[in-house]
């Protein structure tokens, strides 16, 4: 294959992925601009047909193989959202596509790839294993593989990404990606800079899987031990070889967010933008507030938006503890009739809303003394949520701040 990632081919590839992607136009972001105090646009390639923006790649790769390498029929190893690229992009080729999930893909991820027709395999824990098992089936089998990231020409669709940043924002100054493998990383950080050699491009991993850090810094590709993120797109131990070279050249740098930083951020998108980013896809907008700049244009690439249902309500609950919107006290009372309404009302006047009660007479031997009563509250917040503990105390309760469990 001659080679990828010029001008030429990124071109070549926009026109072709517009048969298979919808128009991810920017979003400007009053609430994320105001807080990191830049101008911060939003690319949702969350709302992209198959959610995510690998469609991009996959589509592309498929329209460089010869007939030949279609009809052999297709495989690649993904924890989802290649998944579900390859198998729409073979759909539309009306070819086979083999997919090898870890065990621990989210179920509407595997749903979703085997409604596209394809056939799914699962196997390992993490990414690095279900490749090592596709790469197997391959070899048996005579599929054609396609690699999720380590590939120039999958690379080179991702990168379209940029194009359209560009056409839209001209003069665009920073452009935030998430990095899992590097593949799109790869493609908008070498087409940024072809169009716009002062662009900044900064990649945003998970502190627990920050493969492509380590890798920067050692000056080669460098295996994790282990990885360890709520991020499961972007949850991989090795970075792409031979896309390597491209990311030590065009990336401008690496930040690095917790996980606890990308729950807060779910509930922010979901509250200020009515959207449903996957914790991968939110690296880049929880990475704004790390931003060492002032007033510059920022486009925050929103990679993909298939998040299963039960993470997306564990998500949320972990985001309102987090923000002191729900919280549990423990208090001792006396135990005699009138005491809980006389609580109640402690908590009505500071406008708190009661979630939960939990009345526990065993927790001392004299239970005339005390009995503990926990409460699990909403509140708008830290400042109110003290105004509540406040009030109880003034009253002669010893409110204690308990561990909440939802």
């Amino acid at each position: 294959m001659d080679h990828m990632l010029t001008l030429e081919r990124f071109e070549e590839a926009t026109e072709e992925v517009k048969k298979v992607t919808l128009e991810t136009k920017l979003v400007y972001s009053d609430y994320f601009s105001k807080s990191s105090g830049n101008k911060v646009y939003l690319k949702p390639e969350n709302m992209q047909f198959t959610g995510a923006y690998k469609v991009r790649g996959a589509y592309y790769k498929m329209s460089t193989l010869s007939e030949e390498e279609r009809q052999k029929g297709i495989i690649t190893a993904s924890a989802g959202n290649h998944a579900q690229g390859v198998a729409y992009a073979a759909k539309c080729y009306g070819v086979k596509a083999v997919i090898v999930m870890p065990t621990t893909t989210p179920l509407m991820k595997v749903n979703r790839t085997k409604s596209y027709g394809a056939e799914v395999v699962l196997y390992g824990d993490v990414y690095d294993e279900a490749c090592g098992k596709a790469y197997e089936l391959a070899e048996q089998h005579g599929y054609t593989f396609i690699h999720p990231f380590d590939d120039e020409a999958v690379a080179t669709g991702q990168g379209t990404i940029a194009m359209e940043i560009f056409k839209e924002l001209p003069l665009v100054d920073i452009i935030l990606v998430p990095i899992g493998g590097g593949g799109l990383a790869t493609g908008v950080s070498t087409l940024a800079k072809l169009l716009n050699p002062k662009i900044q491009v900064i990649g945003v991993e998970p502190a627990g899987a920050n493969c492509m850090e380590a890798s920067l810094q050692a000056g080669q590709v460098t295996t994790l031990p282990t990885v360890n993120t709520i991020a499961d797109g972007t949850a991989v131990k090795t970075p792409g070889e031979k896309i390597f070279p491209y990311i030590q050249k065009n990336l401008d740098g690496i930040l690095t967010v917790d996980d606890s930083d990308l729950v807060v951020t779910f509930l922010d998108m979901v509250e200020n933008h009515k959207m449903i980013v996957e914790n991968s896809g939110l690296l880049t907008v929880a990475a704004l507030k790390k931003l060492d700049c002032k007033g510059k244009k920022v486009v925050a690439v929103l990679s993909g938006g298939n998040m299963d249902v039960i993470t997306m309500s564990s998500v949320v609950q972990q985001g309102l503890i987090m923000r002191d919107r729900i919280f549990t006290v423990s208090v001792l009372l006396p135990d005699k009739p009138g005491e809980l309404s006389r609580v109640s009302s402690v908590i009505a006047n500071q406008n708190g809303n009661v979630i939960k009660l939990e009345h526990n007479q065993f927790v001392t031997i004299n239970r005339n003394a005390a009995v503990e009563l926990r409460i699990t509250l909403e509140a708008f917040g830290t400042e109110h949520k003290e105004q509540i503990i406040t009030a109880l105390e003034t009253e002669g309760y010893k409110p204690r701040v308990v561990q909440t469990m939802m």
